[in-house]
């Protein structure tokens, strides 16, 4: 078993829970101790990972994260009106090599995604969320991986994995699962000109911090056809961390993410949620207030599923068909959430990487677009890589 290798919830941790009210996450939740050990998985619909690795790093002159003073901070929390059981499994120590870790990190997402359970991995080095993508390579499924970064991470495939460049790898090593890397949040200054145009070459989804800010319900099509989601701390302004993160003034605030999170939690497709570049650096006190508050939004939004996973009969659904220049595009409205999504053709001769008509989360302007006589931004990407 994959987690036989997982370390209990800290004692002193698990004293502190009978000392909050007896409604708080820390009384309710189930946890893995030293006394009782591994909880039952019966269930259990979400689960909080501690992953104790750096050595990615590219700057690795940290140690080993530890996340006790954070479990206090979302022990202390109340859970809203919540169906769904949560578990905190404790934490994966660093194996005797990054490889191994690697690897014991792709057992457990597999694992875990079997029986049907969400993983929130809190992190060290961002590589980390290779490992969790790799956790898919025997599921036979194409993967959309959503980034919440400020920078790309693509790097230079031919060197060593890092922190800085996991994206790359994901992009070149077989086998080739990913089907849509999104970014969200990235800023120019962080990124050079070659890494922005390879995104764009490859039909990838890239939002700037800028287009975001004014409206963050614009990344929730994207997030509601995510697989992975992935959140590297950097993209977070410095000061709603407490300055854990001192080079980043500039990003999401705390209200922002805390909807991202939301939005990734309601999606009916994430399967895996991980939040990495956690450093013991700053006002660790405002840092793990504002992480306890992402961990429990996103746990409220998988409160809040109800899945509306499309089906073939589109039964529920309003169908809209707008002519667009030789186009005729299918939008289609749930009756039941009001959410959008638009059709992705089948193309008959083609070495589609999809095999059959499918349906593309959107958005109500891209609709308004259309009408307009516009293509959506999304729908050509999606229908090129297709084509790829």
């Amino acid at each position: 078993m994959p987690f036989e290798n997982l370390l209990p919830v800290a004692d002193a941790v698990v004293a502190h829970a009978p000392l909050f009210h007896k409604q708080s996450l820390g009384n309710t939740i189930k946890i893995h101790t030293a006394q009782d050990g591994l909880p039952e998985f019966d269930g259990v619909a979400v689960a909080l990972i501690g992953l104790r690795e750096n050595r990615g790093r590219l700057d690795n002159l940290v140690g080993k994260p530890d996340f006790q003073a954070l479990r206090v901070a979302f022990y202390k929390l109340f859970p809203g009106n919540w169906h769904a059981v949560v578990a905190d499994l404790g934490d994966l120590d660093a194996g005797e090599s990054l490889e191994d870790t690697y690897f014991a990190v792709k057992q457990i997402t597999e694992s875990l995604f079997k029986m049907d359970i969400i993983p929130i991995f809190l992190g060290g080095s961002q590589d980390l969320a290779y490992a969790v993508y790799r956790g898919y390579d025997n599921l036979d499924q194409m993967v959309n991986f959503v980034n919440v970064d400020s920078r790309f991470d693509l790097g230079d495939s031919s060197n060593p994995m890092s922190n800085t460049s996991y994206l790359g790898k994901i992009i070149v090593d077989k086998p080739y699962n990913l089907f849509n890397y999104a970014n969200i949040g990235y800023q120019t200054f962080a990124n050079s000109q070659e890494e922005i145009e390879l995104v764009q070459k490859l039909y990838f989804d890239a939002y700037r911090l800028g287009e975001i800010i004014p409206d963050i319900a614009l990344v929730e099509p994207i997030l509601r056809d995510a697989d992975v989601v992935s959140v590297d701390l950097g993209a977070i302004e410095s000061s709603a961390l407490g300055f854990m993160h001192k080079e980043h003034p500039n990003g999401l605030n705390g209200r922002e993410i805390c909807s991202i999170a939301r939005y990734a939690g309601l999606s009916d497709r994430v399967s895996s949620f991980g939040i990495f570049e956690y450093d013991q650096t700053g006002d660790m006190e405002t840092a793990n207030a504002l992480l306890a508050q992402i961990i429990w939004y996103f746990v409220e939004g998988v409160n809040y599923r109800v899945n509306e996973l499309v089906p073939e009969r589109r039964e529920g659904f309003l169908h809209y068909a707008v002519p667009v220049d030789d186009e005729v595009l299918s939008f289609y409205k749930s009756d039941r959430t009001g959410r959008w999504w638009i059709e992705i053709p089948f193309l008959q001769g083609l070495n589609n990487k999809l095999k059959r008509h499918t349906l593309l989360p959107c958005a109500y302007q891209d609709y308004v677009n259309a009408c307009n006589q516009e293509i959506p931004e999304r729908w050509f990407k999606a229908r090129q890589k297709n084509e790829l």
